[in-house]
């Protein structure tokens, strides 16, 4: 039998600009034998390889990775980001690109303007310059060739990578079009020297100032996306900030000394003093003070701390003191742990950016052929000079048609919109779950600890004629002192908060399902339901009974208290709402989902809890086998569901459902299984995330409109569609001459700045996310 061994990695790529990028990388990376899958994220230049090997036989090597990626094209770090820590980003590919387009910009951009100010045939004093001889060509020609071949040679480099390998991109297309504008006018100076009756000296046979324009401006616009994108992963970088870079460690003297935080190990003693971060996770061992935790939780009022109370790092102290000792360091922090997950689900794929890089990958050869056609029917159709119009269209559609903006559309708003989650105290785990969150119309609740705050309350004393609710309240608390049932911990709560004494019981006994017995006072006492009553021979009244049957129909466990052979009365006990549920349970559905209760509890308190929150369904008594079939037949129906738990007993349920969201004070099984985890205890949460997700799939769409509808609409036009209807109406308008020129052409410039803004455009509207108003 073979075995297989699998290990996924994560690694910086650079050089890519657009969806047809991120599937030359994509398929590179899968051509390499050992690589089982591959996603690459355009927004975080990041690419995610799952390395499977069977039989023993080796992964490939990283540097075969690499050179993969460089046959390509572009440049993959051949050192994990997992080995750089989370949060890596000091020196990132996108950092180390931004840096080398400024300097290439500086460049670019005053010799661009600068030869679009002096060689524009529309400008007055162009005429004039261009009567100084043929010199003036040459200089010009001088100047534009830097920024030709070395301000533009990146887009050389990768484009000629990917036509090499019959796969065009974003540079293939740009490298093309400045190439044909400039090419045509270094024929057209050599013409101006060598042959001067075969070419006029004038301006609009020239066009370096078209090439170096175009260089400029994609490279402005490439700039003004990285600055962009920079902001869309602020999230990550104030999770980052709060990482602390000291501890006041204590050592075994008493002596408190001040110690890199990567020294601190398990079991250290730490002191943590007034308006300070929290070096690591821990537990208080002696003082009190108030923690704010809002960076992690979103929850703005501040925890009170105290022994006993967990601790975690990167939140801030208030104005107490105490010592902790440490349980999580380094990478096993909550705070680590959150930062590596919002990187993780910020790098994964959506289905619909899949979808949108293969239809980028066919797009791009597809435009290149309109473009060659275009070219060729304006040659022998187009106004004289026909080859300088087939020049304009050529380089017009090779410009406009780079599909930057469909590669930017989900990856950013995906980036955003986890962020932002995060800064709300929810977890998104992949771009999968988020999208698939905002089709969700059905909501599966558990009951205990998600709707209910999963400790029971004392909620009601109903004493016998004579006897008082404190004697009652004292009597059974003093036998459930020696009990460790969630039932004795409500009873002995409610007596620390009345102030009341107890009296110690000897003689203690559990019987299982029926309740507890002791001994107060040399009299037998009973704890119990109606059964251990009748075994303990103690008559219950009618009134008492019918007292007991309506405590339970409203959702409380009742019990009564016998004394020394007589009853005293009947406590209730119920686990209660949790404040907010029922407002998050009108939230929901308000945004059109339905509410359904799964409870393993009896159907009377499930009833009980379904009616004060309002939920629109429930069923009771289930097993977890039970809630998992429940998810199957509501999927089965045709519902997209969403369970929402915390315990043990809801992970099978949360993996099955479409999405799974945890709940913060749950167990570490349920968050495991959960697509989305909810740091604050709180139900509005499962509102929040699916608000967060709607809007986010929002923003999704229309950058996807937005990319598709301006590549539609605007190769057309670049291709000259427009060129018959100006000759129709006897030429272009005075006004649209510097668009159209004279015959109705687009000027390639217009083309590069729509290309530039439509890419930015695209990331501004994600980063509205970050304004989104949700919860």
């Amino acid at each position: 039998m073979s075995q297989q061994s699998s290990k996924t990695l994560v690694f910086p790529v650079a050089g890519m600009t657009c969806a047809a990028c991120v599937y030359h990388v994509s398929e590179a990376l899968r051509s390499v034998e050992g690589v089982s899958d591959v996603s690459v994220n355009l927004a975080t230049e990041r690419a995610t390889i799952s390395l499977a090997s069977a039989d023993g036989a080796p992964v490939p090597a990283v540097e075969t990775l690499a050179k993969a990626v460089g046959d390509a094209g572009y440049r993959m770090d051949t050192a994990p980001v997992a080995d750089k820590g989370p949060g890596a980003v000091a020196d990132s590919p996108r950092a180390r690109d931004a840096r080398t387009l400024r300097t290439r910009l500086a460049v670019a951009l005053p010799v661009g303007i600068g030869l679009l100010l002096i060689s524009f045939p529309a400008l007055p004093w162009v005429t004039g310059l261009f009567s100084l001889g043929w010199w003036y060509p040459v200089l010009l020609w001088a100047a534009a060739t830097p920024v030709q071949l070395w301000a533009g040679w990146p887009f050389y480099v990768a484009g000629w990578a990917g036509l090499r390998r019959l796969k065009p991109n974003m540079h293939t297309l740009i490298a093309l079009g400045t190439s044909v504008a400039y090419g045509y006018s270094v024929v057209a100076t050599l013409l101006m020297v060598f042959a001067p009756g075969a070419i006029s000296v004038a301006g609009h046979q020239l066009h370096f100032d078209m090439a170096a324009i175009i260089i400029a401006l994609i490279l402005l616009g490439r700039w003004l996306e990285a600055r962009a994108l920079s902001r869309t992963s602020d999230a990550i970088g104030k999770l980052l900030d709060l990482r602390p870079q000291t501890a006041h460690l204590m050592r075994g003297d008493g002596v408190v000394v001040d110690v890199p935080v990567d020294r601190v190990d398990v079991g250290d003693t730490l002191a943590v003093r007034p308006g300070e971060q929290i070096p690591v996770d821990g537990e208080v061992t002696s003082g009190v003070s108030t923690v704010d935790q809002s960076a992690l939780t979103g929850e703005s009022m501040p925890a009170e701390k105290s022994p006993g109370v967990s601790v975690f790092a990167g939140t801030m102290n208030g104005t107490g003191a105490f010592l902790m000792r440490a349980s999580r360091v380094g990478a096993d922090t909550t705070l680590a742990q959150v930062i590596r997950l919002v990187e993780e689900a910020q790098g994964s794929a959506a289905p619909v950016q899949r979808l949108a890089d293969r239809v980028a990958a066919w797009f791009v050869p597809a435009v290149g052929m309109i473009a060659l056609a275009a070219a060729v029917l304006w040659l022998f159709l187009g106004p004289d000079p026909s080859i300088r119009y087939a020049m304009l269209t050529l380089v017009a559609v090779f410009i406009i048609a780079c599909p930057c903006a469909l590669g930017l559309a989900t990856p950013t708003a995906i980036i955003v919109g986890v962020g932002r989650s995060a800064e709300r105290g929810i977890l998104i785990g992949s771009a999968t779950a988020l999208e698939t969150a905002h089709r969700v119309n059905v909501v599966a609740l558990d009951k205990t600890g998600t709707l209910t705050t999963g400790r029971l309350q004392v909620m009601d004393i109903v004493p016998v004629a004579g006897i008082t609710e404190d004697f009652v309240l004292a009597s059974a608390a003093s036998v459930e002192l020696l009990s460790e049932h969630p039932i004795g911990t409500a009873l002995r709560r409610r007596v620390e908060q009345e102030g009341l004494t107890l009296a110690g019981a000897t003689g203690f006994a559990a019987h299982r399902g029926s309740g507890v017995t002791a001994v107060l006072d040399g009299e037998p006492i009973a704890v119990g339901n109606a059964a251990l009553m009748g075994d303990m021979g103690i008559p219950v009244c009618e009134e008492m009974s019918a007292t007991a049957n309506e405590l339970a129909r409203q959702g409380n466990t009742p019990m009564f208290v016998a004394h020394g052979g007589s009853l005293l009365g009947v406590i209730a006990v119920a686990d209660t709402v949790k404040p907010g549920a029922q407002q998050a349970v009108a939230a929901l559905r308000g945004m059109g989902v339905r509410t359904i209760m799964l409870s393993g509890d009896r159907p009377e308190v499930a009833s009980a809890v379904a009616s004060v929150c309002g939920v629109d369904e429930w069923q009771a008594e289930m097993l977890p086998g039970d809630k998992s079939d429940a998810i199957i037949r509501m999927q089965a129906d045709g519902n997209v569901v969403a369970m929402v738990g915390d315990g043990i007993n809801d992970a099978p349920a949360l993996a099955l459902a479409d999405v799974g969201i945890a709940m913060g004070a749950g167990s570490d099984i349920a968050r495991e299984s959960a697509d989305i985890t909810l740091m604050r205890d709180d139900l509005a949460g499962v509102t929040t995330s699916l608000q967060m997700s709607r809007a986010t799939m929002r923003t999704i769409r229309q950058n996807l409109f937005w990319a598709f509808f301006y590549n539609t609409m605007l190769i057309p036009v670049a291709a000259g569609v427009l060129y018959p209807v100006f000759a129709a109406l006897g030429g272009v308008p005075s006004g649209l001459t510097f668009f159209f020129g004279d015959a109705g052409f687009l000027n390639p410039i217009l083309a590069a700045l729509a290309m530039a803004f439509s890419s930015v455009s695209v990331v501004s509207n994600s980063l509205r996310l970050r304004r989104a108003n949700v919860g």
